[in-house]
Parts: C-alpha cells; sequence; structure tokens
C-alpha cells in the first residue's frame, strides 16, 4: 500500500488533468499482476485480476438478457471493470478465504480511497461512486455485476474441475451459499449455478453436505 507509484519511476512531462488520468492509467497496470485463486480455462495457470475484469466485461453483454430486471448495459460493463481495482493495493481475496475475508472491507476501503484519488476531482468521485455502487448492490446493474462476478470464477471452478472448491472446510452448502447473489439478480443465470454445482458433487469435485462456518459475502 505504501509503495511508491509506478510513474514516480519515470515522472511524466504532462502535467493538468491529462497527466493526472495518464498516471491513473500506469498506475492500474498493476492490476496485470494480481493473481487470483482460480485457474484459467484454457491453461493450467492462475488468473489475474486483469483477465478476471475482462470475462466480466465481456459477460455483462453476452448474459443481460438472463437479468431479471432491466439493466444499462453500459453502465453494468463501468461496474465490472472499476471494482477489482482497488486489490492493487488490497490484494484479492478469495471467496473461500475466510481468514482473509476478516479484513477485506477495510483493507478494499483504503485502497479505494488511495487508487480513485490520483484522478481528477469529478473522476475521483465518479470512481469511487462506481465502486460503492458495486458494493452496496442496490441497483439491479449493481446486483447483475455481482452475479456476474460470482459466476466467473465458479465457472472456472467447474472446467478445473474443483479448482478453489477443494479449499478445505468448503462444501456444496458453502458454494451455494457464497453464489446466492447470482439467482438475487437473475433467476436463469442462479439455475445454471445450482446445476454446475449438483454436476461438480456427483463427480467428486466438492465436498457434499453441510456448509462452513461462514456466511455469504
Amino acid at each position: 500500500m505504501d509503495e511508491p507509484l509506478l510513474v514516480e519511476r519515470r515522472p511524466l512531462p504532462i502535467g493538468g488533468r491529462l497527466g493526472q488520468q495518464l498516471a491513473f492509467l500506469i498506475e492500474v497496470d498493476r492490476l496485470k499482476t494480481v493473481l487470483r485463486a482460480s485457474t484459467l480455462a484454457a491453461v493450467e495457470r492462475r488468473e489475474n485480476d486483469a483477465e478476471h475484469s475482462w470475462h466480466l466485461a465481456l459477460m455483462v453483454p453476452v448474459l443481460a438478457e438472463y437479468a431479471d430486471e432491466p439493466i444499462d448495459v453500459g453502465h453494468t460493463i463501468k461496474l465490472v471493470v472499476v471494482h477489482d481495482l482497488v486489490e492493487i493495493y488490497a490484494g484479492d481475496t478469495p471467496l473461500y478465504d475466510d481468514a482473509l475475508r476478516v479484513s477485506q472491507a477495510q483493507r478494499e476501503a483504503e485502497a479505494a480511497e488511495r487508487l480513485f484519488g490520483l484522478l481528477p476531482d469529478d473522476q475521483a468521485r465518479e470512481f469511487r461512486s462506481l465502486w460503492d455502487e458495486f458494493e452496496a448492490r442496490v441497483t439491479p446493474e449493481a446486483r447483475f455485476a455481482k452475479a456476474v462476478d460470482r459466476l466467473e470464477p465458479n465457472l472456472l471452478n467447474w472446467m478445473a474441475g474443483g479448482g478453489t472448491w477443494r479449499t478445505p472446510g468448503v462444501t456444496a452448502d458453502t458454494v451455494r451459499t457464497r453464489t446466492a447473489h447470482i439467482g438475487e439478480a437473475s433467476a436463469a443465470l442462479g439455475g445454471a449455478m445450482a446445476t454446475l454445482i449438483d454436476d461438480a458433487t456427483r463427480n467428486g469435485w466438492v465436498v457434499p453436505g453441510q456448509q462452513s462456518a461462514a456466511g455469504p459475502a
């Protein structure tokens, strides 16, 4: 969190508003280095946050027809592109890592303050508002954004024959609880997730039985 900005290594010869925006865009290059717990479907390596964000940005227009409430696709894409930027400083918090999830809200709020503060004031407020909207899930767009955010890594888990579902203490009921946000935004996608969990249970990729003590995020 306290390390120097990337642009401090080679100061931009550009000032003003554009200089601030370019400095922000250089800093968010760090997103490509933040590794997630999920492995890719195409090759055996872990997904990074930039790849995850791209996948979500594509999932929104592809799957928007399944939203239970009408959504603004462009606004929803903004939400999914912005929401993980804070992990540049806060790090990724895996869905099934209960210990790390305890400090997640504080770490990410502090990261949002620092990262979005690099932008000009009006954009800093806009990006922080987008991040807050995603976290609060009080709009149809935010609920759908959260749904695809939960669907994507679990789809990769299914492709991997378990993936993070094999985390000690995780059961099929844990997965159902942690992916409940999907069905809250889309009955169709929630049903698809349930089918994947049932299939994974039959195949032995996730332990059947009671969920762990931790509740949903």
